[in-house]
């Protein structure tokens, strides 16, 4: 068994097998194979360490999976709106075609990340089952579900970081995303305020007060009192409602699931 020539294999189609290799256990790799018992050994302690190096990344596929939905629906719903005529207003086009954008590359990432376990886009009804029915043309309509998609999908990601741990690279990429999600669901929620000119309506969330009544499970658990097991009940001589802001609150895969249903037509 030629060990390093089974590396320069897997370099081949994954360049970053020695980091991989080296996160995995390299200490442990390397004494084992320094002992007079590596000419036995060594083929066990390798597939040991190759499996805890790439078994972690498959446990990510449904998570990754569950992300690409999201970002499936995210993308599609920009590209809809930013075809349509005389929906956006010229003064906020720049901002929704920058938005998708990036949820093209988030896409595009996903896809490319998964590969052959990619699953296929889904078809879409925006409308969300006729709630929404002049979504793509009532610009009003239109920021309400952008921001509703946005500020779902910024607690979708924060709700799955947990089983992200065990694979600290993927987890640092939906990090990423994550904070460029948040960025989005401020800036539509600002444009809602605005074009609804409601001043109350802030970037952040308040309470689990719904921005309109059809996603109100979007926000349920927002006004949460108690973090890593304290009481924040009261903080800083603040209301409740303000101290809900400081604090966003994550979604379970399952609730995000039933909030997203009605927007897919089919699998």
């Amino acid at each position: 068994m030629n060990i390093f020539k089974i590396i320069d294999e897997l370099q081949k189609v994954d360049g970053d097998v020695v980091g991989r290799l080296e996160h995995a256990s390299r200490r442990h790799f390397m004494n084992r194979m320094g002992s007079k018992i590596a000419t036995i050994a060594a083929p066990m302690a390798f597939a040991t360490v190759v499996n805890k190096a790439y078994a972690q990344s498959a446990g990510a596929i449904d998570v990754l999976n569950f992300a690409l939905t999201l970002e499936y629906l995210e993308d599609e719903f920009y590209k809809a709106g930013n075809a349509a005529a005389n929906l956006i207003p010229a003064t906020d086009k720049a901002i929704f075609a920058q938005i998708g954008k990036h949820e093209t590359a988030h896409v595009a990432y996903l896809v490319k990340a998964l590969g052959t376990k990619a699953i296929a886009k889904p078809t879409f009804d925006f409308t969300y089952g006729g709630a929404f029915a002049d979504v793509f043309t009532n610009y009003k309509t239109f920021v309400a579900v952008s921001s509703a998609l946005e500020d779902t999908g910024v607690r979708a990601y924060k709700g799955q970081a947990g089983a992200l741990i065990a694979d600290p690279t993927i987890l640092k990429v939906a990090l990423q995303v994550h904070s460029v999600e948040a960025r989005h669901a401020a800036i539509a929620r600002r444009l809602f305020a605005v074009v609804n000119a409601s001043p109350t309506t802030k970037a952040w969330i308040t309470g689990k007060e719904p921005l309109i009544a059809a996603v109100a499970p979007i926000y349920a658990g927002e006004d949460n009192m108690t973090q890593g097991g304290v009481d924040i009940t009261g903080l800083a001589s603040k209301t409740n409602a303000a101290i809900s802001e400081a604090f966003d609150e994550p979604l379970t895969k399952e609730a995000v699931l039933a909030i997203a249903t009605p927007f897919i037509k089919k699998m």
